[in-house]
């Protein structure tokens, strides 16, 4: 398992849930063909290569994150698995570790869509380092280099990727309070 694998799963989740209810005031985003799923139009979202995208699918299916839908073939992230694999293993497998002040995206409970969950006490926010950011916080690395720019896309792709950040980043209250959110999201039906 790597890190892409997760940026790319939740991305899945997020094309499903934008067929179900489009985010109002963003604009759809324009595929190349008719298939938003393809592995060019995931390439074009995400900024990661076409062939990390299949390799990352592989694995997902191979670990039961994501299941083989029988119908389209494509790959359907494993929700309730995933849910749990970003509760209780994200910290221990990708840890984060807050670094030099930067400029940058706020992430955790710094994004916009948490930041009425939480109050923080800190002076410092976290941000994914990023040149046209307009956040100063400490740098946190995420999950994948191309994420800055995916995030600016994708309302829903950028707040599961906060609530990751706070899990991995938060303490027990902190990582609670996003794991709820992750779950309510996640696993809405």
């Amino acid at each position: 398992m790597k890190s892409q694998d997760l940026v790319v799963l939740l991305k899945l989740v997020s094309l499903q849930e934008g067929e179900n209810e489009p985010t109002p005031g963003q604009p759809q985003p324009r595929f190349q063909g008719d298939d938003p799923y393809s592995v060019r139009n995931l390439e074009a979202l995400l900024g990661i290569s076409k062939t990390e995208i299949n390799a990352s699918i592989k694995r997902s299916l191979s670990s039961g994150l994501a299941i083989k839908d029988r119908n389209t073939g494509r790959a359907n992230p494993n929700r309730r698995d995933l849910n749990n694999f970003i509760i209780h293993g994200m910290k221990f497998v990708f840890p984060a570790k807050p670094g030099a002040m930067t400029r940058g995206i706020p992430t955790a409970f710094a994004a916009p869509m948490l930041k009425s969950l939480l109050v923080s006490g800190g002076e410092y926010i976290y941000v994914w380092p990023f040149a046209d950011g307009h956040n100063i916080g400490q740098s946190v690395t995420p999950l994948f280099k191309s994420v800055p720019e995916a995030v600016q896309k994708d309302d829903r792709l950028y707040e599961y990727l906060s609530l990751i950040d706070a899990i991995r980043l938060g303490n027990q209250r902190e990582a609670g309070l996003a794991g709820e959110r992750l779950s309510e999201r996640l696993l809405k039906k």
